[in-house]
């Protein structure tokens, strides 16, 4: 198979590349800047160079002048950003095949190479072909050098948060239970270096962030993470988001601004959550909260979530009535009785009628609100079941 030299100062850029190319079997070879890519190009020779447009001592388009000047005419295609796409126009007249936007998908990248190379997508391998492509899909990605001390150990994180506005991070932080790790970063290339250093169980990446195709980042991330979740972050609008995500290939769509209740129901599919709401016959017992005061209002959430499967599954066990026993549910005027009024609406849906069970706190709060002051309340569950 040819042979293909990536010139980028981005170590997470060359491990992409190795990985996504070395599953068709090419030989890969290695630049971090323009000065390192002459200097191994008088070493070798190569059937097509990938080159980066901005790197530190010698950048891509000076790299090319060098090359072109001194008659190479090595096949070359360039990696520049949206914000760096004017560049493209002296870079064409130096003599460029193509160029890629980053971040790019890998089956763009496989299909560029594959036309300048001037081969069929589904090039014929032969044995030694085939083996040298599963052993590069099943080799580790390229990293940076690890410290003289031992390899470096890759942190496993609960979350990674890609958006450009650090006060999205800080936001979804706060709805968070502190029991699960959350890291945010504000650019592409600082996602694409965590997602090499580091593992990630959920990826919720920003679908409008400053010179980033997000749906080809996402596939990038993937291509490092292929475990993970991918979460689209987007804003509300009629348009049916969800499912356009799907179609770009995103698992789940989060929406913001933030709605407490959403992001529980969202933490609900990815990752086990405390048994807020036990179920014994046709009684809801709502569990004592243990968490921080900061935090209460996920713990809400998740009560009015469960909610709703809890009474589907009373109706279809033909109960016509529940019992909600909120004597442990921590005390809040404003919340308590909207949590309510929630469930007696949602309750109805199916036919079913609520008989409450609480402190007299809780008594005094439901009285505040005209919907939940009328509910049959009782001080024990005994009295409710009496009734």
């Amino acid at each position: 198979m040819p042979s293909i030299l990536t010139v980028d100062d981005s170590s997470t850029i060359r491990s992409i590349i190795n990985k996504t190319l070395g599953e068709l079997g090419f030989e890969i070879e290695q630049a971090e800047d323009g000065q390192q890519g002459l200097a191994k190009l008088e070493e070798i020779s190569v059937d097509l160079i990938l080159l980066d447009v901005t790197m530190p001592v010698m950048d891509g388009p000076t790299m090319l002048e060098k090359l072109r000047g001194a008659g190479n005419k090595t096949p070359v295609i360039m990696l520049t950003s949206e914000s760096k796409r004017s560049i493209m126009t002296g870079a064409i007249k130096l003599g460029v095949e193509d160029y890629i936007l980053k971040p790019f998908k890998p089956d763009e990248l496989k299909a560029k190479v594959l036309k300048v190379l001037k081969m069929d997508g589904a090039a014929p391998r032969n044995a030694a072909d085939q083996q040298m492509a599963s052993n590069a899909a099943l080799a580790p990605a390229a990293a940076a050098p690890s410290p003289s001390n031992g390899p470096a150990q890759r942190q496993f994180i609960d979350v990674l948060v890609v958006d450009d506005m650090e006060n999205v991070h800080k936001k979804l932080r706060s709805l968070l239970p502190e029991t699960l790790s959350l890291k945010g970063c504000v650019s592409a290339r600082e996602a694409l270096e965590m997602c090499q250093h580091g593992v990630f169980r959920v990826i919720i990446v920003d679908l409008v962030i400053p010179d980033v195709n997000s749906v080809a980042l996402m596939n990038q991330l993937r291509v490092l993470q292929p475990h993970a979740v991918m979460t689209a972050l987007a804003l509300r609008s009629a348009n049916d988001i969800a499912t356009e995500c799907k179609a770009q290939g995103f698992h789940d769509v989060m929406m913001k601004p933030f709605d407490a209740a959403l992001v529980e129901d969202w933490r609900g599919k990815y990752f086990a959550v405390e048994n807020v709401l036990s179920v014994n016959d046709n009684i809801l017992a709502v569990a004592e909260y243990t968490g921080k005061a900061d935090k209460v209002d996920g713990y809400y959430a998740r009560v009015k979530s469960l909610c709703k499967d809890s009474f589907e599954k009373l109706a279809s066990a033909c109960y016509e009535d529940s019992i909600i026993d909120l004597s442990k549910m921590p005390m809040h005027n404003d919340k308590l009785p909207r949590l309510v009024l929630d469930m007696d609406v949602e309750a109805k849906k199916f036919g079913i009628t609520l008989r409450i069970v609480g402190q007299p706190e809780a008594k005094k709060a439901l009285s505040q609100l005209v919907e939940t002051a009328s509910l049959p309340f009782f001080a024990t569950v005994n009295e409710a079941k009496a009734a």
